[in-house]
This record gives C-alpha cells, structure tokens and sequence, in this order.
C-alpha cells in the first residue's frame, strides 16, 4: 500500500463530499488534540519539577502559552471540531436528507483550522518594546484588557484575536448549515424529532447564542486593539463570559446527546420518558445560557446580581435530574453486554453525576469565594471533560469511524489497553488536580510552596496525565490501522443500531484477558443458589479488614504518617465487603 492509499483511506477520499468534509474535521481535530495534550503535558512537568528539584525547564512565556494553547487545541480545534463533525453526520444519516451548500461546510473547515494557527505562537511581527510573539501566553485572555496596546503595558499581536473571529465564523457557518439541514427535514416530516436529534439541534443553537457575547467581545478587542473605539474591561468580561460558561454545557451536552442515543440502543428498548427528554433540552438550553457572570463572583458586580446568578445556575440540576433518572429508567434490568461502546457509556453516565456534584458546590458564593481560581475548578471541569464528555465521545466514534470508512476496528485488545490506562491516569490527574486545589494554590501557578503533600499532588497529577496520554496514542494508532488495515465489512441497509451492535460484538471483553475467569467465576456465583454463600464470605472479609484497620491505625502514632492513608483506604474497602455482602446475601438489596 502506498502514500497515495494511506492518504485515501485516512481521510476517506473516495466517499461522498460531506464524508470527506466530515473525516477532515475529524483528522485535524485530532491533530489539534494531539497537539493540545503535548502542551498540557508541558505544564505537567515545569510544575513536577519545581516540585522536585525547583527547576523550571521553560520560561514564564513557554508556560503560560502552553496553558493557552491546550485549552484553545483542546477545546476548540480538537472538541468543537469534533462535535461539529459528528452533527453534520449524524443531521444527513438519520434525517435521511440530500445535503447542501457544501460551499459553507469547506468555508466553515477553513476557518477553523486557519484560527488555530492563527493562535499560535511564537510568530515574529512587531519586534517592539513590551510586545510579546508569545501572544498565545495571554491566558485564555478573559482578563480583559491583557495584551491590547494603550490599556496593558503587555501588548501580543491582532493575529490572536483574528484568529478568535475566525473561530466565531466558523461556530455560525457551521450552526446555519445544520440548522437549515434540519429546517429542510421538517418540512417533509410527520412526527416529532428523535430525542438524540433534538439535543443535537439544541447543542447546535447553545453554540450560536453562547458565541454571541465571546463574537462581541472578540470584535471589541479588535476594534479596541487598532484605536478605533474605547475598551471597557468589566463590561468586556461579562461579555467573554456568556461564552466562557455556557461552552461548558456546548461541550457536555453533546455527551447527554450521545447518552439518549446510546443507552437505549444497548439496552434494546425505548426511551422511558420521550417527553421528559425533551422538556429537559428546552430547560438546558434556556439556563445554560442565563448564567454570564457565573465565574464572576469575585469581580466588584452588584451581590444582587450574583444572587440571580446563583439561583440561576442551580436551575441547570432540574433538567439534570430528569435527563439521568430518565436514562436511568431506561436501562433498568437490562441485560447488557460488556463491550468497549457499553464501558465508555457507561463511564460517560457515571462521571457527569461525578463531576456535577463538584459544579454544584462552585455555583455556591461562598464555597466558591474559598476556592475561586484554584486547582480545585481546574479538578472540577477537567473531570467532567474526562470523566463524561470525552468517553461519550469515543462511544459514538466508535461506531462512527466504522460507519464512515466501512472498516471495522483493527483491535479490540488495544481498545481496552486505552480505555483502563485512560482510566488510571485520569483518575490519578483530577484526584492530583484536586489535593492542590485544597491547599489554595490558583490556577497557573508555576511556582508555589514547596511542602511535601503539595509536591505530592503535583506529581500525582503529571503521572496520571502521562499515563493517559500514553494511552490515548494507543487509541489513535488503532484508529489509523482501522482505517488502513481494518477488516472490510458491508454495511448498506444496515440501521445504525444494527451497526452499532455488529461494533459492539467485535469489541468485548477479550477472553484472553487474565482476569475474564475470575469474573465468569464471580458471575457464574452471583447468579446461583450458591451465590449467597459467596456474598456472606465477602462480607466476612470485610469484617477482617475493618479489624485489621484498627491495628494500622494504632500502629500509626500519629494522624501524620503514610500509615493513616492505608488506615482509611482499608476500613473504607472492609466498609464496602460488609455492607454489600451482608445485605447482598440476605436478600436486602
């Protein structure tokens, strides 16, 4: 196979024009990601080895741009691409209509991929006194007027601001195109849309009205940065800001999207509430948006104004609720395979409770005036990103790739080495994200105190971020010999739950895997008369370790030693066999 073959195959260049369009977005997106996990993992180790050694193996410039750089790569090349891709996938597949103005889909391609570059750094253009071609080291650059000449004594070139209205071109290129896709369904449509569309089509328009204030201010800055008009910082941020917190929900509720597709899919059966899912799209869409100023607790704004804001984003938990007791219902006493697909979903579900718990507590004034700008925010959204967003997004492409490329996927066995070692590491990143957080260190802190337990979280977190970046290469080399390499299968007339089950079938559990007997062992048991015996053994078990806890902590000497952690991390397992076993066997639970 040559280049010219390896070319075709990866970015599918001899399907139709919308696939093409499509796997592009999807390529470079990865690219973008790719790219953006380099750079965070830059930040990871300058703030290990201050830790360590106190060296920092960058400069201030080389750090700060890193941050930048993951967050726009991440996000916004890597993320919004993406999801962006998988709606116009999905709008032409399931509403089974002939698409259009494939101009505004090449149009929209370019522009977000020209705004990433345009984003970079280190470009030379004005070698002047106090300006910076570091200019992506501006900080995510909400703290208005940083970096515009005549209001910060740090100036950075237009070109990262241009290169923001390019983002914003592409985010209402992009948004009409699937808007009027699906304008043009409903015209010939009898019955209401699919409830994984309707978030589709939600998701679409939290886009273009979460964009608008980020599109004024960006249009602000640029105007502001040539002279033509004044700048007024605070009103600049509350403008940033209706972007800065709705993109959180712009990112999620793709995975709530995906949840309603996928769930009732593997569970084989409808949707427990079709009315209660779309009621909850109307409510996300109304309160995600409502909350400008919701990471602006701590700026001089009238306290009666951030009451609003409280109360408002509270709001957000009611359609959360429904939407996971409605998904919850759903898969109840289902029998469900364990594939790779079932892992990710059900990884999806379990981490957005997770890591909304955590959001819960932000929206709170005072919690938050404690741990406003800390680690602590960066544990909390890095988890719902990694806990809940991503998984459901490599459950859908998982599916996705095969459909598209009619390949299935090279191997099942590095699917599950990326999705433990992802585990791991992720695990080991938001619990280190967090323990910083609690010793009140803000966020982009590239030097701080050098105390053991702080150094401890620090490298905790680099070495969870190393071994799920690791993993991660695992997955995107599978997916470069899927496309090359994968097994060839016919799928025309197949319906996409068909596809997804064929996916499914070809990813679960290897049977080679060293543990799979222990657990048809503890199946097999479960599932018998004689499983009771083995609930009260567990529960026995934990009776020991709860006994043998004691001793650990009597042995400590003091609440200050490594013997205290392994106290509390046994009484709390000993806790689990109890309690489960002992109701388990007695047909409590």
């Amino acid at each position: 196979m040559g280049l010219k073959d390896v070319i075709v195959d990866l970015f599918q260049l001899d399907k139709d024009w919308t696939t093409r369009i499509v796997m592009g977005m999807l390529v470079l997106g990865i690219i973008w990601g790719l790219l953006g996990v380099i750079d965070s993992l830059m930040v990871r180790l300058v703030e290990a080895s201050w830790g360590l050694s106190a060296v920092l193996p960058l400069t201030p410039q080389e750090y700060f741009a890193g941050i930048t750089l993951h967050a726009d790569r991440d996000l916004l090349g890597y993320a919004q691409q993406i999801i962006y891709a998988i709606f116009i996938y999905f709008t032409i597949k399931l509403l089974n209509i002939e698409p259009r103005a494939k101009w505004m889909l090449n149009l929209g391609f370019i522009a977000v991929n020209l705004s990433m570059m345009f984003m970079e750094g280190p470009i030379l253009i004005v070698p002047a006194a106090g300006f910076d071609n570091y200019f992506s080291a501006t900080i995510w650059y909400y703290i208005s007027p940083l970096g515009i000449p005549g209001y910060s004594q740090y100036v950075v070139s237009p070109l990262f601001f241009w290169g923001w209205i390019l983002l914003d071109a592409f985010t209402y290129i992009g948004g009409f195109w699937i808007v009027y896709h699906y304008y043009l369904a409903s015209k010939n449509m009898k019955e209401k849309l699919p409830v994984p569309l309707v978030y589709f089509l939600m998701v679409t328009l939290m886009f273009m009205i979460g964009y608008s204030g980020v599109t004024a201010a960006d249009v602000w800055d640029v105007l502001a940065f040539y002279h033509i008009v004044g700048l007024d910082p605070i009103a600049n941020q509350i403008a940033f800001w209706i972007f800065g917190h709705a993109v959180v929900y712009m990112a999620w509720f793709p995975a709530v999207g995906a949840l309603y597709l996928l769930i009732p899919m593997l569970a084989n059966k409808p949707l427990y509430s079709d009315r209660m899912g779309r009621i909850s799209a109307l409510l996300y869409l109304i309160f995600s948006n409502n909350v400008p100023i919701h990471h602006l607790y701590m700026v001089n704004l009238p306290i009666t104004l951030k009451f609003l804001q409280e109360v408002l984003t509270y709001s957000v938990v009611i359609p959360s609720m429904m939407t996971f007791f409605n998904l919850w219902a759903t898969a109840k006493g289902t029998n469900v395979n364990w594939n790779i697909i079932t892992a990710w979903t059900v990884t999806s579900f379990a981490g957005a409770i997770a890591a909304g718990v955590t959001g819960i507590s932000n929206a709170t004034i005072s919690f938050d005036a404690i741990v406003h700008n800390t680690d602590w925010i960066v544990g909390h959204f890095h988890a719902m990103i990694l806990f809940s967003i991503v998984p459901a997004a490599w459950a859908v492409l998982y599916i996705m790739i095969t459909m598209m490329s009619g390949r299935m996927w090279f191997s099942k066995v590095m699917a599950w080495v990326h999705y433990i070692g992802y585990m791991i590491g992720t695990t080991l990143l938001i619990v280190g994200f967090e323990l910083v957080g609690f010793y009140g260190i803000v966020r982009r802190a590239e030097v701080y105190p050098r105390v053991p337990g702080l150094i401890d979280a620090e490298v905790i977190a680099t070495v969870g971020a190393i071994i799920a970046d690791l993993a991660t290469l695992v997955w995107f080399l599978n997916l470069v010999l899927t496309l090359v390499k994968g097994r060839l299968v016919r799928l025309e007339g197949l319906s996409l739950p068909q596809v997804a089950g064929a996916v499914a079938m070809s990813l679960e559990w290897p049977s080679s895997v060293p543990f799979t007997p222990i657990l048809q062992f503890i199946k097999a048991h479960n599932a018998s008369k004689k499983g009771l015996g083995s609930m009260i053994a567990l529960a026995v078990v934990g009776a020991i370790l709860i006994i043998i806890s004691a001793f650990i902590l009597a042995f400590a000497g003091d609440a200050y030693t490594t013997q205290t952690w392994i106290w509390i991390t046994i009484l709390t397992i000993g806790i689990v066999f109890s309690a489960i076993g002992s109701l388990k066997g007695m047909k409590s639970i």
